[in-house]
């Protein structure tokens, strides 16, 4: 573990102001708002997955896929539009730790460096966050799955 720079008085002066100044969250509020803003997330999952199951003739199970798909188009289009964040604002986890924050945080990476060009900005930069989540999510799914595998 790293060694704290241990701080002069101006810079202890600074942080007790800022202690003060920065507002409380409110915490039930807020997990308030996320659950309901996580719930909406899910209702509009569900209606796309009877959408599907309805206009595709597809039992449940795999109308699923094309409406996480959705799921994840819609949060790359508000992202690239601008109203993801404003959005997420006020939503908070409710709408970020979806498949939408997943859509959001690759559209994100690659608005930020578009400027450097497809390949090398784009292309390259567009998995900065996701990719981390990707094969952290594939390594305990294989774990998981080798778990149970023994188990049974």
């Amino acid at each position: 573990m790293a060694k704290r720079k241990k701080l002069n008085t101006t810079q202890q002066k600074y942080q007790q102001i800022v202690k003060k100044t920065n507002p409380k969250p409110n915490l039930v509020f807020n997990c308030l708002l996320a659950f309901i803003s996580g719930g909406l997330v899910c209702i509009v999952g569900q209606l796309l997955i009877d959408f599907y199951a309805w206009a595709m003739k597809l039992p449940p199970e795999k109308a699923s896929n094309p409406a996480v798909a959705t799921l994840i188009l819609m949060g790359a289009l508000l992202t690239g539009l601008g109203y993801f964040d404003k959005l997420a604002h006020y939503a908070g986890a409710g709408l970020a730790v979806p498949v939408t924050g997943f859509a959001n945080s690759m559209v994100s990476s690659a608005l930020e460096f578009k400027r450097e060009g497809y390949i090398m900005g784009i292309g390259s930069k567009m998995f900065m966050l996701a990719g981390s989540v990707i094969t952290y999510g594939v390594v305990t799914a294989f774990f998981v799955g080798l778990f149970r595998a023994v188990l049974k």
